[in-house]
């Protein structure tokens, strides 16, 4: 008979086969439909829509409220009033935007305020106060500042060139203020500023 094996014992090579692939089907049906699962379920703990976080800047700690695609420049600006990063470039070219955020550089119109949590960010404010910073006086004294709109910006870069080169000469400065834009063109009175702080010695 077509249904009995060759020993008689009424099961079939081709059943044997049949079962073992439905079970193979069913096993890997029910890996995927896991592995569908899980994604679905790590999806779910990516944030949408509003939600508060802590940011510490320079110094102190604020509860903002974000989105996913809320900037770093858009808090400062239009939550914490600090004002002194500019939104001049939105890919960040012209620099105005600089603050610093773990002690380095970098673009606060170009970086989600939800990547800077947990993390130290300064802002050109920083440096001011009734004890300012030897970076703006010395931009006062060389007349380094013109309209101010890129000035701020060029400070904070100034003070994250200088703590990492304190002795650097003028044509370091230069290279190392590339990613700053002066509207106005008085890039010669901001390398003065900078070059004077060196020979001064006046970097702390």
């Amino acid at each position: 008979m077509a249904g009995t094996s060759e020993n008689g014992s009424g099961f079939s090579r081709r059943e044997f086969l049949k079962g073992s692939s439905a079970a193979a089907a069913a096993t890997a049906l029910g890996t995927a439909t896991a592995e569908t699962m899980a994604e679905e379920k790590g999806a779910k703990k990516v944030i949408s829509g509003a939600t508060t976080i802590s940011l510490t800047i320079n110094g102190k700690s604020h509860r903002v409220t974000v989105e996913p695609r809320t900037t770093l420049l858009e808090v400062l600006r239009y939550q914490l009033e600090l004002t002194g990063a500019k939104p001049v470039s939105s890919d960040g070219s012209s620099g105005a935007s600089t603050v610093l955020v773990g002690g380095k550089p970098i673009m606060a119109s170009t970086t989600l305020a939800l990547a800077a949590r947990g993390k130290e960010i300064e802002t050109v404010e920083s440096l001011g106060g009734d004890k300012p910073d030897a970076i703006p006086r010395a931009f006062v004294q060389h007349d380094a500042e013109q309209c101010g709109f890129c000035t701020p910006g060029f400070v904070v870069a100034v003070r994250a060139f200088l703590n990492k080169h304190p002795k650097a000469s003028e044509a370091e400065i230069r290279r190392g203020l590339n990613g700053n834009i002066c509207r106005c063109g008085t890039y010669a009175n901001v390398i003065q500023a900078a070059t004077s702080i060196v020979k001064g010695g006046r970097n702390g």
